[in-house]
């Protein structure tokens, strides 16, 4: 049904194409960067980035729980542009030709459900139980994970010369 690919644009138009995925995969880089940065990239400091410091002995905590407010903002931000970064990005991934059939709806599709069982479970973590840590870490990892090889194997495609 699709026969249209990737590798068959022309030049202005592939960098076109890899010139967004680059500034995309570097946007995103720049977004683990950040989860690195605030959370140390370890369960304990993404608890107490939602959670709090503990306080001990009227001690100012270094880092105060996530107020309701601020959930809702970055939950709400950070689903809607996630949303339509997976969408974007598998829109241009479904024209390849290196990855096809059930495995391509796959990859396109499974970072809308890593998007909202991360958030799902940041709010899980902040307000139920510490162990949901556990869930935000791997859905995270493996919606970035998708994410990033479908820039990878677009732009493998973008730079592949045509077989016309």
């Amino acid at each position: 049904m699709n026969n249209f690919k990737l590798v068959d644009l022309d030049k202005p138009a592939k960098i076109f194409i890899s010139s967004f995925l680059i500034t995309m995969l570097i946007g995103i880089l720049i977004g683990i960067g950040f989860i690195y940065y605030t959370t140390d990239m370890n369960p304990s400091g993404t608890i107490e980035h939602y959670r709090g410091s503990e306080v001990l002995d009227d001690e100012i905590p270094e880092e105060f729980p996530k107020p309701m407010e601020q959930m809702i903002l970055s939950t709400h931000a950070h689903v809607n542009s996630f949303a339509l970064i997976s969408l974007v990005l598998g829109s241009i991934f479904y024209f390849n030709s290196f990855v096809t059939g059930k495995l391509k709806l796959f990859i396109m599709i499974e970072p809308f459900f890593a998007t909202i069982i991360t958030f799902s479970s940041l709010w899980l973590l902040r307000y139920v139980n510490d162990q949901f840590v556990y869930l935000v870490i791997i859905s995270s990892f493996i919606m970035y994970i998708f994410w990033i090889s479908m820039i990878l194997i677009s732009l493998y495609e973008l730079n592949k010369k045509s077989p016309k």
